[in-house]
């Protein structure tokens, strides 16, 4: 079966935009690349619920006169060649927004403003275009790298299996924050907070498929925390700390996490030792043990994404500017180069329709 594949980027070089692309699930190859829209910076995309719209974040710092990032929203017009009609653009409110989801009735989006240290969700209407925003929240705090975290960064936003919680990591401040999900889409005020090793600097988050655990990847560390989670309370507690690297490797930072749909393997991308960390996750405590630390291909893998059948990953390799397939052994989990490749200027994000 082929599947569309859309494609984020940073524009300060040759790419223009959002690319799509085809992927053959049956043969691990990729074909048809093509810009699916023109706008700056489109560095993290999510798909509405219905399939029929995608947004994109505009990582910038100034929009109309502001010092802000935007995010923008797209018709899919044709899901075959994955071509794209721009809806809107409004104002992410706060400064290089790099990371939305869409809530689970498409309600909202909600984006983390990683330089404006604001959470800000904003309204979806029944045309898939972006209205007014719901509500700002403004993250306050630091931590011990300065001037790294001398101030918030959000940086990714998750919601628990449950759809109660919605959990936004800092890397600026060390701590996950948790708020609940309203009604119509907005955010509660802060619920509570999750604290981190001084210094590790918390990136993105996934949760396994039976909401019983959770993982946080760490960029700056280089390292996963992972956490027990009770769904009534939304609290996580810690219960392992584990590298993504080898011993002796001290470069680099982290980037993207994925648990397997089947909830066996954990996969977490390395930038400068260039790799996706496979990890075998213990059912009955939560615990990881490392599979394999398996080479992307290319530089920098920021962004990856698992295949909807789970047989694949696709790594976006930001520096070399390059897509490399990696298969997933199913019995181990551990990744084998494919061969599927596909040249694309500053690639960021990976995400299948």
């Amino acid at each position: 079966m082929k599947r569309t594949v859309f494609l984020g980027t940073y524009t300060k070089g040759e790419s223009k935009g959002i690319y799509s692309c085809r992927f053959d699930d049956a043969t691990g190859v990729l074909s048809d690349l093509r810009l699916a829209a023109e706008t700056p910076s489109p560095s993290f995309l999510a798909l509405h619920t219905t399939g029929k719209f995608l947004y994109a974040v505009n990582e910038t710092e100034s929009f109309e006169g502001t010092a802000s990032g935007s995010v923008t929203a797209y018709r899919i017009t044709d899901s075959d060649r994955g071509t794209l009609e721009k809806l809107n653009t409004v104002s992410s409110h706060g400064a290089h927004p790099c990371h939305l989801v869409v809530t689970p009735e498409s309600e909202s989006i909600i984006i983390a403003n990683y330089t404006g240290s604001t959470v800000t969700a904003i309204e979806i209407l029944d045309d898939g275009s972006l209205g007014k925003p719901l509500n700002k929240i403004v993250h306050e705090g630091s931590s011990i790298l300065k001037p790294r975290q001398s101030e918030p960064h959000p940086h990714a936003v998750n919601l628990d299996p449950a759809n109660k919680f919605v959990f936004v990591s800092d890397l600026g401040m060390d701590q996950i924050i948790r708020y609940e999900l309203e009604k119509g889409g907005r955010l509660s005020e802060p619920r509570g907070s999750t604290a981190v090793s001084p210094g590790a600097g918390p990136r993105h988050f996934a949760f396994h498929p039976k909401g019983s655990f959770g993982y946080l990847l760490n960029e700056i560390s280089r390292t996963i925390t992972a956490f027990r989670y009770d769904q009534p309370s939304g609290r996580l507690v810690e219960i392992q700390t584990i590298s993504t690297v080898p011993d002796g490797w001290s470069r680099g930072s982290t980037a993207e996490i994925f648990v397997h749909p089947g909830g066996r393997f954990l996969y977490a991308s390395n930038r400068g030792h260039d790799s996706i960390a496979c990890f075998h996750i213990h059912q009955g405590c939560g615990k990881l043990s490392l599979v394999d630390i398996e080479k992307t291909g290319g530089r920098t893998p920021r962004n990856f994404n698992l295949d909807p059948s789970g047989k694949w990953i696709i790594a976006a390799n930001q520096s070399s500017g390059d897509l490399h397939v990696l298969a997933i052994n199913q019995k181990t989990g551990a990744l084998d180069p494919a061969g599927g490749r596909l040249e694309i200027p500053n690639p960021v994000c990976v995400v299948f329709l």
